[in-house]
């Protein structure tokens, strides 16, 4: 996956991309590795702030990301929870918390569809820093991860920021955390006096201001096809989840890294991936991963009522077959 002058494809990993001979000085880019992918930003830069104090400003934030929720560091607040005895009592960053009300709010909205103690049930499916070796999971294996999964057992203090260990819980914010990593990349960004800027963590993306042209930020939007739909991010953020990039197989059988928390199992319907757009990053994040643990009906109808603008794509016979909710047709253009 490439980018152009005007465009970053979605869905994807992106990587910086050669400056045309047409592009003014100002439109800069950078771009480097963090949480397992890679980072890359386009900025319009008049006031030609130098680039390795954006470079700083980037790394710094994300590097905050990853001390408090990345569960593949030993040292990080969610990892010091996970360990934790029960009945401790622990005061949140801002940050792991703002991303912990999220993760509650589609949880109770979706009835499970995310679920931020799903950690023990990806292991199970070799998945995550605690993976099974290989093979499938015993029903006993499964049983007992999912007797330790719920995020019903969280009791969590959205005003103190305090969230209570019951014992044993293992959380795991993968299916929100990268989307809040970009918005408080671009939130740091914004602090330095960019205003300007289209900013990419493994595949999803927020844009701000606008290209020095005047015209919107703008992506290409995946659809396994010549079916690509270019999408403007004007002040808008976009993330993709699916099935296409993180799979298993043992004796014959195949599964997504996206596990259902209401079963225990990897998803097992039609859909390929599900792009959504909201004004956070984080939002997105969050929703297409619930909407991708739905399906294509389920995730369809869920997202209608609740107006989001989603782009739902499944495996067809001959070609992906395309569904677009009314807000996606509304925001996107399509």
């Amino acid at each position: 996956m490439g980018i152009s002058f005007s465009t970053w494809r979605a869905g994807g990993y992106a990587n910086a991309a050669v400056p045309r001979r047409a592009d003014p000085a100002t439109l800069q880019q950078l771009g480097g590795q963090t949480m397992g992918t890679t980072w890359s930003l386009r900025l319009d830069n008049p006031r030609m702030l130098a680039l390795e104090k954006v470079r700083e400003t980037v790394e710094a934030a994300l590097a905050r990301v990853i001390a408090q929720m990345s569960h593949w560091e030993p040292a990080s607040d969610i990892s010091r929870f996970n360990r934790a005895p029960a009945g401790s009592r622990h005061v949140l960053p801002k940050e792991f918390a703002e991303v912990m009300a999220c993760a509650f709010h589609w949880a109770r909205a979706s009835a499970g569809a995310i679920d931020p103690t799903v950690g023990p049930l990806v292991a199970c499916w070799g998945f995550g820093p605690d993976a099974a070796e290989s093979g499938l999971p015993s029903p006993e294996t499964l049983a007992a991860a999912r007797a330790l999964a719920g995020w019903q057992q969280l009791a969590f203090d959205e005003a103190n920021a305090a969230l209570l260990q019951p014992g044993g819980v293992t959380l795991d914010l993968s299916g929100i955390a990268k989307g809040f990593a970009v918005d408080h990349g671009v939130e740091a960004l914004r602090e330095l006096g960019l205003t300007e800027l289209l900013f990419e963590i493994g595949g999803e993306l927020r844009g701000i201001g606008r290209r020095p042209d005047g015209q919107p930020w703008q992506v290409l939007v995946d659809g396994e096809s010549a079916a690509m739909q270019r999408v403007a991010l004007a002040d808008m953020a976009i993330a993709t989840s699916g099935d296409r990039w993180h799979r298993r197989a043992h004796e014959g059988r195949r599964w997504s890294h996206t596990i259902d928390p209401r079963t225990g199992e990897p998803v097992a319907h039609a859909l390929a991936s599900v792009t959504v757009l909201h004004a956070q990053c984080m939002q997105a994040d969050a929703l297409a991963t619930v909407l991708t643990v739905l399906g294509p009906d389920e995730g369809l109808a869920f997202a209608e009522r609740h107006d989001v603008a989603a782009l739902f794509v499944s495996h067809g016979d001959a070609s992906p077959q395309l569904r677009a909710t009314r807000a996606w047709l509304a925001q996107a253009g399509a």
